[in-house]
């Protein structure tokens, strides 16, 4: 009776999942506008004809945590917004939910651990997650110039909390934007993410 209650329940988020799902890699990646920790409005397509990192955060979440404590995610920021690469943030957790931070309350945190996003952008009512299919916090997406998504999954190769990790893993962001970069074709456009899920509003 339980492997049958689990297999409903897994049934269950598998089909949410897909019935969320509508970002493909290889197609235009969905529109959205969203307003950032400082109150402006922000386009994806205002940043059309560069490449765009899209990374889904939440700072309550223990593998979001991983990768800012330990410098790994504002290192691989820096390093693409270094190249001309636009860096968006988002966050889709509810208001509703235990670690949900107000925008001065994540711009202090971002800052503290010396975030250098581009923008950091709320997505209170998941919109834009879901548009994307997001389901992780870490979730990665990345944009060509020309509106295309081109990348979707995790940040890299190891997927646990633990900061000792980093050093071992493939960092799939890192690989995936030299590789668009270079004019290269992507070697793993797409990879499993892993994570918090996203406390999405109801």
């Amino acid at each position: 009776m339980l492997l049958r209650r689990e297999f409903i329940a897994l049934s269950a988020l598998a089909f949410g999942v897909q019935a969320h799902a509508s970002a493909v890699v290889g197609q235009p990646a969905p529109e959205f506008s969203l307003t950032d920790v400082n109150g402006k409005s922000v386009k994806l397509g205002d940043f059309r004809g560069k490449h765009v990192v899209l990374e889904w955060t939440n700072p309550g979440c223990p593998y979001v945590q991983k990768h800012y404590n330990s410098g790994n995610m504002p290192a691989t920021q820096k390093e693409a917004v270094d190249k001309g690469v636009v860096w968006l943030a988002i966050n889709s957790t509810e208001k509703a939910a235990s670690d949900y931070l107000e925008p001065a309350k994540l711009v202090a945190w971002m800052k503290e651990r010396k975030s250098v996003t581009s923008a950091t952008l709320m997505d209170v009512d998941g919109v834009a997650g879901r548009a994307y299919g997001a389901r992780t916090t870490p979730h990665m997406y990345i944009v060509d110039p020309q509106g295309k998504l081109v990348y979707a999954g995790g940040i890299d190769s190891i997927a646990s909390s633990r900061a000792e990790d980093i050093k071992t893993a493939v960092n799939y962001v890192r690989q995936s934007l030299n590789e668009a970069l270079a004019g290269k074709p992507i070697s793993m456009a797409s990879t499993r993410p892993y994570g918090c899920s996203i406390k999405y509003k109801a």
